[in-house]
């Protein structure tokens, strides 16, 4: 063997060896945001830019929680992470199945927001999305809400990953606010010597078929993820032991959805009453109910 093609296969060895080092940390770092979280989230509206001069701003929101987030797909190009949150009295609590996230490795399929509840079917390149991880975010009944691609950072004793992208207004906002209809989202998640931060830096848009955007004000999102011990979320994570079967099987529908490669739009009710609301309930657990209820909010 020449000593140029052996030096040529220690190169590619060696990148090899360090890409697969770098996808490791990655992972590390998502899985990091797993565990039990005293919450606090903070929004305020920082700058508005209507011309209309009885404009009122958002009040300033600041809440606190316990938040359990458990790994339930741990593959090596997908984890998967359910929130749950535990509220009320510690001695018997109620637990609110809430948002999940996905994180998928040189995914190349996107479901972009694009206001009044529609979302654009879009693929990238994979050239596009080389080495980057895709985080999918989906409202609590694991309908969509938004998602954008980007590479994980570890520089400095820091892991961070930070994407824009297109989102429904947020849950504060929308029974609120009718002057805007897409939030454009700048979402920082950082690994922290406390558990993770969750870092936005967010444009309240206003979306016309045919015109371009309007900004309507900005919004700054501040929301620390403080590891406590397991066992104060206990009750949240009996409670998914106890039900993570249903959810296993509403995942499976929206997969089904969502495979359909096409732009999807829902409905916000069915009989009066939002999907969440139907899912919720304790009634709804077999497969064939599941699947009609979800596919009676997909417009066809």
């Amino acid at each position: 063997m020449t000593k140029s093609i052996l030096t040529t296969l220690l190169l590619l060895v060696s990148i090899t060896i360090s890409a697969q080092s770098k996808k490791k940390k990655d992972q590390n770092a998502i899985k990091e945001m797993c565990g039990c979280y005293e919450v606090t989230f903070n929004f305020a509206e920082t700058f508005n830019y209507s011309e209309d001069a009885t404009y009122k701003p958002s009040k300033t929101k600041v809440d606190k929680g316990l938040e359990w987030a458990t790994l339930i797909e741990d593959e090596n190009n997908k984890i998967s992470i359910q929130h749950l949150l535990q509220v009320g009295n510690p001695k018997d609590p109620m637990i609110i199945k809430h948002w999940r996230q996905d994180w998928l490795y040189e995914n190349n399929d996107f479901y972009m927001y694009n206001g009044d509840n529609n979302w654009t079917f879009e693929q990238k390149s994979k050239s596009d999305v080389k080495k980057q991880w895709t985080q999918k975010v989906y409202q609590v009944d694991d309908s969509p809400r938004y998602e954008g691609s980007a590479t994980w950072v570890h520089v400095d004793g820091k892991s961070y990953w930070e994407n824009e992208t297109t989102a429904p207004l947020p849950r504060r906002e929308y029974t609120k606010r009718s002057d805007y209809n897409i939030t454009l989202r700048g979402n920082r998640h950082e690994i922290t010597n406390y558990g993770w931060l969750h870092d936005q830096d967010n444009s309240k848009i206003i979306r016309k078929a045919g015109k371009d955007d309007v900004v309507l004000a900005k919004e700054k999102g501040y929301n620390t993820y403080i590891k406590v011990a397991d066992s104060k979320c206990k009750a949240a994570s009996d409670w998914w032991k106890a039900n993570s079967s249903k959810w296993q099987l509403v995942r499976n529908k929206w997969d089904d959805v969502y495979s359909r490669n096409k732009n999807l739009s829902l409905e916000t009710k069915v009989e009066n009453k939002a999907l969440y609301k139907h899912l919720f309930s304790d009634k709804i657990t077999k497969e064939d109910e599941i699947n009609t209820i979800i596919e009676s909010f997909v417009k066809k």
